[in-house]
């Protein structure tokens, strides 16, 4: 049996880190977990929502461009909500710019949104 594994990182292309860390932090209350400039190379930023290990990487580049699902570009980061109505509500309040509404699917609800960088997220819950 293979040792047990979690995913601890994943890396989230942005064009500023000051602006993305600003939208995570602010707009959608995650938290800042790392900030190591490493002179000469590569600042290693990340954050994430309180209370989860966790934590997307803040990578400097240029966001890729899956292909489309149901007419849509996908998620690459998928934020569980107990409920997603009210998530978002809340995060329009606070200037998210959804894509779409809340859409209701056989396992649930989910609705779509890109921060700054045009990475798209979506707040998602499932059904019981």
């Amino acid at each position: 049996m293979p040792q047990k594994m979690e995913i601890v990182y994943i890396s989230q292309m942005v064009r500023d880190q000051d602006k993305a860390v600003d939208y995570y932090t602010r707009v959608l209350g995650f938290e800042k977990r790392v900030d190591s400039p490493n002179p000469g190379a590569v600042r290693f930023v990340t954050v994430a929502p309180q209370g989860q290990s966790f934590q997307l990487v803040l990578w400097p580049g240029k966001p890729g461009t899956p292909e489309p699902a149901y007419g849509r570009v996908p998620a690459t980061v998928t934020l569980e909500t107990p409920d997603c109505k009210k998530a978002y509500e809340e995060l329009k309040a606070r200037g998210v710019a959804f894509e779409t509404e809340v859409l209701e699917f056989p396992w649930g609800w989910v609705a779509i949104f890109q921060d700054p960088d045009g990475n798209r997220l979506q707040i998602r819950q499932g059904r019981n």
